[in-house]
């Protein structure tokens, strides 16, 4: 059976033997919801490449921890300090139970010089991320409610996953997570989910949030009804 690798993650951008062979040089470290991976600042200089599960990356930003991204399996993290050799420049937590496999540094470089094509997949795959960080900054624009229906929606897409009531996000992410994420107050965004729950767009519980009209929510982001890629 082969891997579940998130499309368009790094794993699945390669051929199956290639990745097989990368996997092989790693050792497999299992994480429980909440656990670090890597943390800002570390010296250490191991790429992860992630087997299982869901990781969300966050800086500290004046005192105060801002979500960057969800990492997916298939995808590398601490991609970086594994390149330069400098150190961790954020912090990867688990999200519900991870396996990853811990990729030493000096064969992460010997892979990539073996397999020259595997070196542009990682650029694309890096550059998609950059391309995701500048759209986000660019929601500054619009008002708070548009914002969060743009955010849902991106999250919606790498994330979620289909239940009987809709899309549930697969990431368990806090309102301060949230508000950091679109540069609002956390009581601007406690207002914007109850409006947005009142309408019957989401449904929210403890660190969980449902997607009820998909459609309704492109809408408010300005977007149209379009399918969405989901990940199980």
């Amino acid at each position: 059976m082969a891997p579940g690798w998130a499309p368009g993650s790094f794993l699945a951008r390669l051929t199956p033997d290639q990745a097989a062979e990368l996997l092989q040089h790693g050792v497999r470290r299992r994480f429980e919801a909440g656990r670090t991976l890597l943390r800002e600042g570390d010296a250490s200089a191991h790429v992860e490449l992630l087997v299982r599960g869901f990781v969300k990356i966050t800086n500290v930003i004046d005192g105060t921890e801002v979500l960057m991204g969800i990492r997916l399996p298939g995808d590398f993290v601490g991609e970086l300090a594994g390149l330069t050799g400098g150190r961790r420049i954020a912090t990867a937590t688990a999200c519900g139970r991870v396996v990853s496999s811990v990729v030493s540094r000096h064969d992460f470089h010997r892979f990539l010089a073996r397999y020259p094509e595997a070196s542009l997949r990682m650029a694309a795959v890096m550059g998609e991320r950059l391309r995701w960080a500048n759209e986000r900054r660019g929601d500054f624009a619009f008002p708070p409610e548009v914002r969060l229906a743009r955010l849902l929606v991106e999250i919606t897409r790498i994330c979620g996953h289909s239940t009987p009531e809709g899309l549930s996000i697969g990431v368990a992410l806090s309102q301060s997570e949230l508000a950091t994420m679109i540069a609002v107050s956390e009581a601007t965004l406690q207002k914007v989910i109850r409006d947005l729950r009142g309408q019957g767009i989401i449904r929210t519980g403890y660190r969980s949030m449902t997607v009820l009209d998909l459609a309704a929510l492109r809408t408010l982001g300005g977007g149209t009804d379009e399918s969405v890629t989901l990940t199980a």
